[in-house]
C-alpha cells in the first residue's frame, strides 16, 4: 500500500483552511467577549 502523498496541494489547502478558521474564531471571540468586558470593567 502506498504512503499518503502529503506534497499534494489539497493538504496545503486543508491546512490553510483550518488555520484561517482558527484565526477567524480568535478574532470573533475577542470582539464578542473581550471588547465588551474591557468596556464595562475599565470604562473605556
Amino acid at each position: 500500500m502506498a504512503a499518503i502523498d502529503t506534497e499534494h496541494p489539497s493538504w496545503r489547502v486543508a491546512a490553510g483552511t483550518f488555520v484561517s478558521y482558527g484565526i477567524l474564531l480568535a478574532v470573533v471571540t475577542v470582539l464578542l467577549f473581550l471588547v465588551p468586558y474591557a468596556v464595562f470593567a475599565f470604562g473605556l
